[in-house]
């Protein structure tokens, strides 16, 4: 727990930093940085099945699927354009470069990474990049949505272990408990108010303290099954952790995984606010 605490202390020292010092593009190659090593970590779990990714060409492609709404798309350059081109490569590369019992789940796991974590993350560069009403407004929003995922996660650990009792996915993750969540969707619903609340004056006015409690409850709800999603993966490749990287905290898998499902409903959110 100590260390857990430490790397979360830790964590957001990094995050605040380069917000500070860097701004809206520093944040951009942070959420950039962190997608590719994730997806990484998620190409280690896939060789775990006896199955090889085109690892290297993928992460190129998720680090560019990242950093496209900032440097790409102002030259009309979009998402979907990068998406078929990688699709692209991948179907040409197993023609010659895998065994012929290996090529479509070859084929069906490299573009299932690039789509599940550096797309789905990418949602995350977007709310970075918004600037309206204030210059500021989008990294406020990120570090809100940040923010309601992660303590989430910390509700309802607390929760859990001061009154849990009836689990929620015993197969996938046994120490969830349905008391757990419940504690983290509270958690999180005032984070997100509180946020909303010191945040006023840079945010859009329509986000008050209510409207944003309303809408952390379906992130925090997401970042549960973010979480189940990521444990699922970890079962089906017969690992513990997908990493050691950050102590208490396990890899970069662990620490992303609940921002994946997040950041496109939140993207949404915040659009129509």
């Amino acid at each position: 727990m100590v260390s857990r605490i430490f790397s979360t202390v830790l964590l957001w020292a990094t995050v605040a930093g380069c917000v500070i010092f860097l701004g809206s593009t520093g944040a951009v190659w942070l959420i950039s940085l962190l997608a590719v090593l994730t997806l990484w970590e998620f190409y280690k779990l896939i060789r775990r099945l006896g199955i090889e990714p085109f690892d290297r060409v993928g992460m190129i492609a998720g680090g560019a699927l990242c950093l496209s709404p900032l440097y790409l798309e102002p030259h009309g350059i979009h998402l979907g354009s990068l998406l078929a081109l990688a699709a692209v490569i991948f179907a040409v590369r197993i023609l010659g470069e895998r065994n012929s019992n290996q090529r479509l789940d070859t084929l069906a796991w490299t573009l299932f990474g690039i789509v599940y974590i550096p797309f789905m993350l990418s949602f995350l560069v977007r709310i970075v990049l918004i600037s309206a009403p204030a210059p500021n407004t989008g990294l406020l929003l990120a570090i809100w949505m940040v923010a309601v995922a992660k303590f989430c996660d910390v509700g309802a650990l607390l929760t859990g272990l001061t009154i849990g009792r009836h689990k929620m996915a015993p197969e996938i993750s046994p120490k969830k408990t349905w008391e757990g969540a419940v504690g983290g969707l509270i958690t999180s619903a005032a984070v997100g108010a509180g946020l909303a609340y010191l945040f006023a004056d840079q945010v859009p006015p329509s986000f008050t303290p209510l409207i944003a409690a309303i809408i952390a409850l379906p992130i925090a709800g997401l970042a549960i099954i973010s979480d189940l999603v990521e444990s699922i993966i970890k079962r089906h490749a017969d690992a513990k952790d997908t990493g050691s990287t950050i102590p208490g905290i396990g890899g970069f898998f662990d620490l992303t995984d609940s921002l994946i499902l997040t950041s496109p409903i939140a993207f949404m959110a915040f659009t129509l606010l």
